[in-house]
Order: C-alpha cells, then sequence, then structure tokens
C-alpha cells in the first residue's frame, strides 16, 4: 500500500510541474481503477503534449464521468470547456460546441467561479468566429474582471488578450496591440500553465502577421523562445502556433529552422489548417531556393487541404518564366478576396511584379495605388516598405528610372530596419536596376553585389543568378553560356528540334543534346520552355 501511495504521489508530483513525458509513463503504470477524476485529467493532459490525441480524449472522458459521477459541477464544466478548447483546434466545431453546452449545463446556479471563466472566454472566442465583436469583447472583459477577483493570473492574461483581439478585429489595431503586449508579459514571465501559455503565443504571433507588424511579432517570438524549448518534441503545441513561428523565421532569413518546423506541422494529420498553412510555407521557401517542383508539390498539397496557394503559387509561375499566368491568377485571387484588407494586401504585392512583368501596367498600377492606400490606413513598417517597393517597380516598368529611386531607397530601408535580409536583397535588386537605368552605374554595381551575397548567403538560387546576370559585363553572355550554347538557345527557343539544330549548325544530333545537356545545368532548368523562357527574357531569342 505504501509502495502504491509513493507512485501516485509520484506521478501527480510529474504532472503538477508539467513534465509531461514522466507524468505520462508514470500514470500509465498504474492501475486505472485507482486513478481519481483529478489523475484522470492529468493523464489527458501528458497524453495530449506528446500527441497522444485519441488516448487523451479518452481519458478526458473518463474524467469528465468521474466528476459527474462525484457531482462536482465546477470540476466537471471546467473539464468540458477543456474539451471544447481542444475539438474547436482539431477541427470539429459541432463536437466543440456540444461540449460548451455540457459546460454551461453544469454551471447553471453555481456562483462565480474559475470554470464560469474560461466557459465565457470559449464563449468569446465563438463570438468572433461569428462575427459578435462587441460581445466577444465584453465577455473578454468581464473575464478579467472574474479572474481579478479570483485572484487567477490565467483568466486575468486570456481575458486581456481576448479584448485584445477582439479590437483588432474592428480595425482598432493600436489599442488591440497593446492589450496583446500587456498579456504577452504574462507569458514571458512564466504566470500561466503551458497550455494557456501557448494559446496566447499563438494567437499574438498570428495578429502581428495578420497586421503586417513583422518587427513586434519578431520580438515576441525570440522571446518566448527560452519557453517554446521547453517543450517535449513530439508536442502537438503550438499547433497553428508552431507555423507561425516558422513563419517569422522564415520572413528573417532562418529558412533551415522554418522549413523543419513546417514540416513537423504538415505530418500532424489531427490539424489540416495547420497542416495546409505548412504545406504553403514550404511551397514558398523551396520556391525562393530555386527547388520549383518540388515547390509546386507543396502548393498542391495545400490546396488539397483547403488553403488558398496563392500568392505563393502565382509567383512560383512568374520565377517559371509564366508572367501572364502570373498575373492572371493573382487578378483572379485579389477579385476574391474582399473580406480582409491584410490579405489582399499580400496578394495586391505579389499582383504589382507579375503585373509588371507582364507589362500589364495599368493593372500593375492600380494595385500599387490600393497597397499604398492600405499601407497608409495600417501604417506597420513592413506594409510601408511592400508598398514603396510596388511603387518602385511600377515606375521603373514605366521608364521612370529616376522617380523609381526614392521609394526604392525607402523600400531597402524599411526591410533592413526589419532585419528581414529576402526583403532587403529584392528590393536592392530592384534598386540596382534602377541605378544602372538612371545612369549610375558604379551604385548600381554596389546595390547589386550586396543582393547578389544575401542571396547566395540565404540559398535563393534564382535571384542570385538573376543578380549575377545583371552584373555581367556589356556583351557578356549570363550565366556563362558560351557563343555557341547561345545559338543553341536561340533555336531552342525558336521551337527547333535537337534534329533541325543539328542541320542548321552542321552539328551532330549528340553534339546538341549535350549542347542543351550544358544549357539546362547552367541555367538550373530542365525543360526546354523553361530555357526558352529564359532566351526571352535575357533578350537571347
Amino acid at each position: 500500500m505504501t509502495e502504491r501511495i509513493a507512485d501516485i504521489e509520484r506521478a501527480r508530483a510529474a504532472a503538477e510541474r508539467e513534465d509531461w513525458v514522466e507524468a505520462y509513463e508514470e500514470l500509465g503504470a498504474l492501475d486505472p481503477a485507482t486513478l481519481t477524476a483529478r489523475d484522470l485529467d492529468a493523464f489527458a493532459d501528458a497524453a495530449w503534449w506528446l500527441s497522444k490525441h485519441d488516448e487523451s480524449v479518452d481519458r478526458r472522458q473518463a474524467a469528465y464521468a468521474g466528476y459527474v459521477a462525484a457531482g462536482d459541477e465546477q470540476e466537471a464544466a471546467g473539464v468540458a470547456v477543456r474539451m471544447s478548447f481542444e475539438h474547436f483546434q482539431r477541427g470539429e466545431p459541432s463536437v466543440a460546441m456540444g461540449w460548451l453546452g455540457q459546460a454551461q449545463r453544469h454551471l447553471e446556479g453555481q456562483p462565480e467561479c474559475v470554470p464560469l471563466g474560461f466557459l465565457m472566454l470559449c464563449q468569446a472566442v465563438v463570438g468572433q468566429h461569428t462575427g459578435d465583436l462587441e460581445g466577444a469583447r465584453e465577455l473578454s472583459e468581464a473575464v478579467t474582471g472574474i479572474g481579478r477577483r479570483l485572484g487567477n493570473r490565467e483568466l486575468v492574461a486570456l481575458g486581456i488578450h481576448g479584448q485584445g483581439l477582439a479590437l483588432l478585429a474592428v480595425g482598432r489595431v493600436p489599442d488591440g496591440m497593446a492589450l496583446l503586449d500587456e498579456a504577452m508579459t504574462s507569458v514571458v514571465a512564466g504566470q500561466l500553465n503551458q497550455f494557456y501559455t501557448g494559446v496566447i503565443w499563438c494567437n499574438v504571433l498570428d495578429a502581428c502577421l495578420d497586421v503586417g507588424d513583422l518587427g513586434r511579432a519578431r520580438e515576441w517570438s525570440d522571446t518566448a523562445r527560452a519557453w517554446y524549448r521547453t517543450l517535449p518534441p513530439e508536442s502537438p503545441f503550438p499547433g497553428l502556433c508552431r507555423i507561425n513561428r516558422a513563419t517569422v523565421v522564415g520572413l528573417f532569413g532562418d529558412w533551415q529552422e522554418a522549413a523543419a518546423e513546417a514540416e513537423r506541422v504538415s505530418e500532424e494529420a489531427f490539424n489540416p489548417e495547420a497542416a495546409a498553412r505548412a504545406f504553403y510555407e514550404t511551397g514558398e521557401i523551396r520556391r525562393r531556393i530555386g527547388n520549383f517542383a518540388a515547390a509546386e508539390e507543396a502548393f498542391a498539397r495545400a490546396h488539397e487541404l483547403g488553403a488558398d496557394p496563392q500568392p505563393g503559387l502565382a509567383l512560383l509561375r512568374l520565377a517559371q518564366g509564366k508572367a501572364e499566368s502570373a498575373a492572371t491568377a493573382l487578378r483572379m485571387a485579389v477579385a476574391s478576396e474582399t473580406g480582409h484588407r491584410l490579405r489582399r494586401a499580400r496578394l495586391l504585392a505579389a499582383q504589382v511584379e507579375a503585373s509588371a512583368a507582364a507589362d500589364l501596367l495599368d493593372e500593375a498600377r492600380a494595385a500599387a495605388d490600393e497597397l499604398e492606400g492600405i499601407a497608409g490606413e495600417y501604417a506597420t513598417p513592413a506594409l510601408r516598405a511592400s508598398a514603396a517597393m510596388a511603387r518602385g517597380v511600377v515606375r521603373l516598368r514605366e521608364g521612370d528610372a529616376v522617380g523609381a529611386l526614392d521609394v526604392l531607397r525607402s523600400a531597402c530601408a524599411h526591410w533592413q530596419q526589419l532585419r528581414m535580409p529576402y526583403e532587403v536583397a529584392r528590393a536592392r535588386l530592384v534598386l540596382g536596376s534602377a541605378l544602372r537605368a538612371a545612369g549610375d552605374a558604379d551604385d548600381a554595381t554596389l546595390e547589386l553585389r550586396a543582393a547578389r551575397s544575401a542571396f547566395e548567403r540565404l540559398g535563393a538560387e534564382p535571384e542570385a543568378n538573376a543578380a549575377a546576370d545583371l552584373l555581367a559585363r556589356p556583351g557578356e553572355l549570363p550565366r556563362g553560356l558560351t557563343e555557341r550554347e547561345a545559338e543553341v538557345l536561340r533555336l531552342v527557343a525558336a521551337g527547333r528540334t535537337n534534329r533541325a539544330i543539328a542541320a542548321e549548325l552542321v552539328l551532330s544530333e549528340h553534339t546538341v543534346a549535350r549542347h542543351l545537356q550544358n544549357i539546362f545545368a547552367k541555367l538550373h532548368v530542365s525543360t526546354r520552355s523553361a530555357a526558352t523562357a529564359f532566351a526571352f527574357e535575357h533578350d537571347l531569342a
């Protein structure tokens, strides 16, 4: 008997300090008949943190049944609310609403208590998703009050965080972000349990990305890194949170970590939304490094799982030399995105790039105008940089190289302030082109060299090659092509077969095939159509 008591006390101590691996092992070694409802609830927590989702649900349901049998209405309600949260996260809203209804029944006639606060939080989340934003804000404010009266720090922080999200949803960005910052101080101070730490951290990152406040996203991501690294490797959490972190670290140049995080999330079948976003992020990274076939596959998987693959897929088409296809896809995507100004801003920035490349200057100009309006409305550095970049691209394509310089320098400055190396390099690439067109060859070379170095450090091979092409001396063929290879490429672009090329250049078909193999390797392409696109882009056709 003494040994059994020691075993269960050890298991409870592990759960109390949130050592989920030990808690799971210790609780799993005990006779289930000896576990209380509270022990089963802790067992469910441990299973959840180790991504044993079905087992977690089973244990939590058993805990709920134990509290109901004991007549403990408040604890039963608390478990029901937690079940509701988890089923919402799993993309099972009907089941979640059923548990929410159970929680309400248990708390009818009960005095003010902590489970009531969590019930109201869940109701606020439902209100926010169904459009009752003022109701969500009022419920969150009430939760903060309950938390203060009962001395519960988690309710206080979650209530403040809920108010912030509701204010953001109605466009009160500075007020909303200030409240989210306040809630995050509880996270970094270690005042909350791991689950609700993750809820707040995830939502704050999501909100920062949503409004384009990338500097704030980086600050909070870096600040919470110590907590993040304490999570078990098997942990499903932060789920969407982890893909938010992948997005953040990817934006700031750590593509290896971003790819690793995205790959982990994409393998999690329990959350299709997170997996879809992970595949999209994977596609973006692969596009930037020049692995176009793998990027296309990732975007297709994202689409299958319900995510919009734009603007990434259109930018992939643009990188493949299909400017008109990219412009068409983005025109349709912008037309269909009417409800979210900030998502529309991302599409508009890509539309400027694709439309300008396809010589659809009226379309590019209109997209740049609208993007400037959104940037003025939200006034975050990333949006200002994106709008300046778009305006510079349009002016350069219009032939106003001198007029493009100031806005492109502004874009560079904003991206540098945010410490986003890929975006800085892209802005420098366009700035270098504008400087050269304006007749400033020396400064153009400085910018293009800086862009090429940054792209090479990041592994962004397509852009590094583009910068190298722009740095080539006048009269020099791009990518180290020989004169004979350029002749073969011109004929490929003209639609000639290998046999026809051999006859025209008085070569053997074997020699033509070898030249074509060398051309593909130097251009980093694998098809004749891609080589043809390169030839037209570089005036070799």
